[in-house]
C-alpha cells in the first residue's frame, strides 16, 4: 500500500520552515480575546442560549436531513421572514457556513445565463477565499482593491450581457469597507447584478446594524452574511428577492444536499434578531475602541493599512516577525492571531486584532498597554 504520510511529512517539514504552519491550540480562557469575530459579545448571552435551549427541546439535538428530504418547520420559515425584515428584502434562505454558502450560491446564480451568455465576473482582489471557491473554474476579473474607478474601467472594457460584481461590504483580514452606495450605483449604470457579502458588516455597521447593504437599500440584489459573528450563533444566510430565494431552493447544491443547521443555531438567531437592532451603544463603544487601537498601534510605527471598522491589523511583513509579536501579545495576556500567507499576500503577514464589545473597560486597557509595550 502506498505510503501517505511520507508525502504529507516534507509537505509540512516546508511549511514549518517559512513560518506557515498551522496548528491547532487549546484554547485559554484567561486569554482576553481579541481575535474572534463575536464582535457584539453575543455567543455568551443569556438571550441567545435560552432560545437555543428551547428550539432544541422542541426540535431535537439535529436537524436529521436536507430541509427538502424532512421538511421545514413553520418556525423556521418564520424566522426567516423575520431575517428578511431585519436585511430589508422580500425573502432569505439559512446555510449551515458561510463557506459552504458563498462556494454554492454563486455557481447556482451564473447558472441562470447558461447557453444564453457568458458569465462576466468582476472581483475585488481581496475577496474572501469563499467567494474563489464559488467563482472556482471561472476566469475572474479582477480589481484593485476597493478601487472603483478600476472596476469601472474594466466594466467598460468588458461589454457583456451576463454580468456580476462580487465583492465584500467590510474586508475581514484589512477591517476597510466598501462604498456600496458608489458601487450600486455603478452597477446600475453599467448593467451588472451585485454580489455582496455582508459578513463581518452583519450587526455591526449600517442602520440598526443591518449591514452596509442598508445604505443603498432595494439596489443590491444578493446580500449574504454570517449568523456566527456578529450575530453570536452559526450559519449563514442569503437575502433578496422570493424569486431569488425559491431559485435556490430549487438549484443550489449547498442547500440541496446539507443536512440543514441544528435547531439550536435557529434558536440563537432569533434571540439576536430580538437585540440587534437595540445595540447601539455598543456599536458606538465597538466604534470607539477601533479608533483607540489604531492610534495606539501607530505611535508604535505599525501601518494599520484603510482599517476603519472593529478589524484592525498591524502589518509586520515577515511571517516570523508576526508570529513572534503574537507570542509576545499571548505571554502579555492577549489573544491574537498572527495572519500568514495564503490567507493574506506575501509579503503582508500581521496582526489582526478583532475587538468586542464584551471587552470590559479594563480589558481594553490592558490590551491598549500591551500594544504600547511592544
Amino acid at each position: 500500500m502506498p505510503d501517505l504520510d511520507a508525502l504529507i511529512a516534507p509537505r509540512l517539514a516546508e511549511l514549518a520552515a517559512t513560518g506557515l504552519r498551522r496548528q491547532l491550540r487549546v484554547h485559554d480562557p484567561a486569554l482576553i480575546d481579541v481575535a474572534s469575530n463575536d464582535y457584539l459579545g453575543l455567543s455568551r448571552h443569556p438571550a441567545l442560549i435560552e432560545r437555543a435551549c428551547q428550539w432544541t427541546e422542541r426540535h431535537g439535538a439535529g436537524s436529521r436531513a436536507s430541509r427538502l428530504v424532512t421538511g421545514t418547520s413553520a418556525e423556521l420559515l418564520a424566522l426567516e421572514e423575520k431575517l428578511a425584515r431585519f436585511k430589508g428584502t422580500e425573502a432569505a434562505l439559512i446555510f449551515a457556513s458561510g463557506y459552504q454558502l458563498n462556494s454554492s450560491v454563486l455557481p447556482a446564480l451564473l447558472e441562470l445565463g447558461q447557453g444564453k451568455h457568458e458569465p462576466l465576473v468582476f472581483t475585488d482582489r481581496l475577496n474572501h477565499a469563499s467567494l474563489h471557491a464559488g467563482l472556482r473554474g471561472l476566469k475572474q476579473i479582477r480589481f484593485r482593491h476597493n478601487d472603483l474607478a478600476h472596476l469601472e474601467e474594466l466594466l467598460l472594457g468588458h461589454p457583456g450581457d451576463f454580468r456580476w460584481i462580487v465583492t465584500e461590504s467590510v474586508f475581514s483580514m484589512d477591517g476597510d469597507r466598501a462604498d456600496v452606495s458608489a458601487l450600486s450605483g455603478l452597477a446600475e449604470r453599467h448593467g451588472a447584478h451585485l454580489y455582496l457579502d455582508e459578513a463581518h458588516a452583519t450587526g455591526v455597521l449600517g442602520q440598526h446594524g443591518e449591514g452596509l447593504a442598508s445604505l443603498a437599500r432595494g439596489k443590491v440584489p444578493v446580500v449574504m452574511g454570517t449568523l456566527g459573528k456578529a450575530l453570536g450563533g452559526a450559519g449563514a444566510y442569503v437575502a433578496g428577492s422570493r424569486a431569488l430565494i425559491d431559485w435556490l431552493v430549487n438549484r443550489c447544491g449547498g442547500f440541496l444536499y446539507s443536512t440543514a443547521p441544528a435547531p439550536a443555531a435557529f434558536g440563537a438567531l432569533d434571540a439576536a434578531l430580538d437585540l440587534v437592532p437595540g445595540m447601539e451603544a455598543e456599536r458606538a463603544r465597538l466604534g470607539r475602541m477601533g479608533d483607540a487601537l489604531r492610534a495606539a498601534l501607530r505611535e508604535r510605527g505599525l501601518d494599520t493599512l484603510a482599517s476603519t471598522t472593529q478589524i484592525v491589523p498591524a502589518l509586520l511583513g515577515d511571517e516570523a516577525r508576526a508570529l513572534a509579536a503574537a507570542e509576545t501579545l499571548r505571554a502579555a495576556g492577549i489573544l491574537v492571531v498572527a495572519i500568514r500567507p495564503p490567507t493574506v499576500p506575501p509579503g503582508t503577514a500581521r496582526l489582526r486584532f478583532s475587538l468586542s464589545a464584551a471587552l470590559t473597560d479594563a480589558q481594553f486597557e490592558r490590551v491598549l498597554a500591551a500594544v504600547r509595550a511592544l
